[in-house]
């Protein structure tokens, strides 16, 4: 697992080219009770920095930008009935979606999970 400095966790899956994505334990303590998610769609393209997860916590709207250049392969469909599985769980059952990537060395870039505690300190 890495880690990103936006508080986002990425998991290779099968293979190199498929990952997927979640707020960190870190990332969902600082957002606090999900109220409601939107989540991208299947076959959607995304970019790196783009939004592609709307997550509603408390008054606030906030943003969750894609990590990588990809396709989105699958969205935690659970989250929309049961938001708060993202706090619960927010590195198991409570990931956000599932994404092709374009290009797998970019994986190297990110923060290991120790390096990552070191940050959030």
């Amino acid at each position: 697992m890495k880690f990103t400095e936006e508080h986002l966790w990425v998991r290779v899956e099968d293979g190199e080219d498929e990952i997927t994505v979640g707020l960190s334990s870190y990332g969902a303590a600082e957002i606090g009770d999900v109220k409601y998610i939107e989540l991208p769609e299947e076959g959607d393209i995304i970019s790196a920095d783009d939004p592609v997860v709307v997550v509603e916590a408390g008054d606030d709207a906030i943003d969750i930008l894609a990590p990588l250049d990809g396709e989105v392969t699958e969205a935690n469909m659970r989250l929309i009935d049961a938001p708060e599985i993202i706090a619960e769980d927010p590195q198991g059952s409570g990931w956000l979606f599932k994404m092709s990537i374009d290009d797998p060395d970019v994986l190297e870039e990110f923060m290991s999970e120790a390096a990552y505690q070191k940050y959030t300190r």
